[in-house]
């Protein structure tokens, strides 16, 4: 093994891709992260705290583990310093259903759902609640706290809907519930199965689609002075508020009264309430926050900070208008062709289900017709 230093940290493997393209996973003293959509491609490990990876030795063995201790113990991590570990490499059966872990966080967070797109929502519950299953098998790699290990929060929140899903007549599904309900009885959560309203699995998708269609979009009058749609930065909004697909922002500048605002509408699949969005077009700027069915609309100011008049809006030129929903994060400029890229990887798992498929997924498939 080669580990190489920068910033302060060792680090171990190829480089992998840039977020949203990247599966990670934190494990106790270290971080694992795989490109997504490669499945033959190998784990980069980054070390957060070498002594305290003390799974080590499950992934390199025993002697393993002893001679990168001892490599990387000796003079630190000094930025662009290497050290090879000679006769050691990982194990890629050992850190196969560490990866299959990091996938369902990834599907959590990434999953591009899309009813433009056609690409099926996954049930959260029954998500979360094989990701609890799977985190619970790999507790000898969580010694300690760390962002990906409580159990029980994937639990939490799920249980009536998991209960209900159970009712159905899925034997996959209720199989999965029992072992979850097992497991949050050894872990204590309390009340499990009456912590949230039940929501049975096919209503869950419906209504994700009725939320995804959601009201017209913002139609182009007589009284529109400009138009535009745009798309959204995935890294700047919380998961699974907002259809995926791109070209799914559009907005109008029309007159109320003597100033000129903007009209919003992005395309949503659950209640978007709150999350800030702005328009920015030269020296012409809008802030607000969207509704639940992801409407807006933005009062203009100019450069003076006043409300920009009928004769500025007709005056101005707005093909250089930008829209930001969520944070303000800038977008690489190869954004929309890895958002592409992410939707033919969803794609694909749902066309063709592989043995590392989660049975959100399979479900997600098989209700696709």
């Amino acid at each position: 093994m080669r580990f190489v230093a920068d910033s302060g940290l060792w680090s171990t493997g190829p480089t992998v891709a840039a977020t949203p393209a990247v599966a990670v996973l934190e494990l106790s003293g270290a971080v694992l992260a795989w490109t997504v959509d490669d499945p033959s491609g190998a784990a980069r490990i980054t070390f957060t705290d070498v002594p305290a990876a003390e799974w080590l030795w499950r992934v390199v063995g025993e002697a393993g583990h002893v001679a990168v201790l001892a490599a990387l113990g000796d003079g630190g991590a000094a930025g662009g310093r290497v050290v090879d570990v000679p006769g050691v490499e990982p194990s890629r059966d050992a850190l196969a259903p560490l990866r299959r872990l990091a996938v369902g966080h990834w599907l959590r967070r990434w999953w591009p759902a899309s009813s433009r797109d056609g690409i099926v929502a996954l049930d959260p519950s029954v998500l979360d609640g094989e990701i609890a299953l799977l985190n619970a098998a790999a507790q000898d790699f969580f010694a300690e706290d760390v962002f990906d290990s409580d159990v029980a929060e994937l639990l939490r929140w799920h249980g009536a809907s998991l209960v209900a899903s159970a009712n159905g007549d899925d034997p996959r599904v209720a199989e999965l519930v029992s072992a979850c309900g097992e497991l949050a009885d050894e872990l204590g959560v309390a009340e499990w199965s009456e912590l949230v309203v039940p929501m049975a699995q096919s209503q869950r998708r419906r209504d994700d689609y009725a939320l995804a269609a959601g009201p017209e979009p913002v139609r182009s009058g007589a009284s529109t002075i400009a138009s535009g749609i745009g798309s959204i930065n995935w890294t700047a909004v919380p998961p699974g508020l907002f259809d995926a697909a791109d070209g799914t922002v559009d907005w109008a500048i029309e007159m109320a009264g003597s100033a000129a605002v903007a009209a919003v509408r992005v395309a949503t699949t659950a209640p978007a309430t709150g999350v800030s969005i702005r328009l920015r077009s030269g020296a012409l700027s809008g802030a607000g926050i969207l509704d639940a069915n992801g409407r807006a609309t933005l009062p203009l100011i100019g450069a003076e900070q006043q409300p920009v008049t009928e004769t500025q809006a007709w005056d101005h030129d707005w093909p250089t208008t930008a829209v930001i929903v969520g944070a303000d994060v800038d977008d690489s400029d190869d954004a929309a062709s890895i958002r592409e890229r992410i939707r033919s990887f969803a794609r694909g798992r749902l066309a063709l289900p592989g043995p590392d498929a989660f049975l959100a997924e399979i479900l997600a498939a098989e209700s696709d017709y």
